[in-house]
């Protein structure tokens, strides 16, 4: 990232990182291309902006997407498509993307900068309720046929995108899940909203699933990647 464009306040740090850190991060942790800057910077102005996913997080996926030579991926939850984008700016050209989302209006930000980018062709874009769409993709015989999986979506279906995803993900592919932090209140017993619910037993569920090797990273708003055994 260029430090004469800091990031937008609105993408406030996590409660659990010092603000010092945090600064220290956003300047030295990773390079932000221009046209995925543009786009952060654009998406810093909608009402939602919290939604979208950390540039550092997108970063760290782009360089797993490089160093597994990933070709297929789902991502659930794409909002104005900044993730999406970072990862398709690191696929081959016969990569594919399957970005599921319920919003034609937030998608619609992002489109514009796949096609300037020259990634639109590798991003399939299905709008409709995930859960569905992944089934879907799992009664047309797409089972252990991706490399990765992003979840960024709505809390309390994580653990329906998860069982899900397990079957589409090959063996060795990867499964990174945000939020499971939550900005610090999955460990606020006070705390027992459906979403923060929702994320203490996804991160259970994880702990105890036989199937997969995990590890937690206390970074962005949490992020866990799970191998498929």
């Amino acid at each position: 990232m260029n430090s004469s464009t800091p990031r937008p306040a609105k993408f406030a740090n996590p409660d659990f990182v010092a603000p010092a850190v945090h600064a220290y991060v956003q300047e030295l942790g990773y390079k932000e291309s221009p046209i995925l800057e543009r786009l952060r910077l654009e998406t810093a102005n909608h009402p939602r902006a919290r939604m979208m996913g950390d540039p550092s997080e997108a970063a760290l996926f782009k360089l797993l997407i490089s160093a597994m030579n990933v070709k297929r991926i789902v991502e659930v939850g794409v909002f104005t498509g900044y993730t999406t984008l970072a990862m398709a700016l690191n696929l081959p050209d016969s990569g594919t993307i399957v970005g599921l989302d319920v919003s034609e209006e937030f998608t619609s930000v992002g489109k514009p900068y796949w096609i300037e980018a020259g990634v639109e062709n590798k991003i399939d874009l299905r709008l409709g309720p995930a859960l569905e769409s992944l089934d879907k993709m799992i009664s047309d015989g797409e089972e252990s046929t991706y490399d990765f999986a992003f979840i960024d979506a709505d809390k309390v279906n994580y653990e329906g995108y998860y069982e899900r995803l397990i079957r589409l993900v090959r063996q060795n592919g990867i499964i990174a899940i945000d939020n499971v932090l939550w900005s610090g209140r999955v460990v606020d017993p006070k705390e027992q909203g459906d979403d923060t619910v929702a994320l203490r037993q996804i991160n259970k569920l994880v702990h105890g699933d036989v199937r997969v090797e995990h590890v937690m990273l206390p970074f962005a708003d949490g992020v866990t990647l799970v191998r498929k055994k």
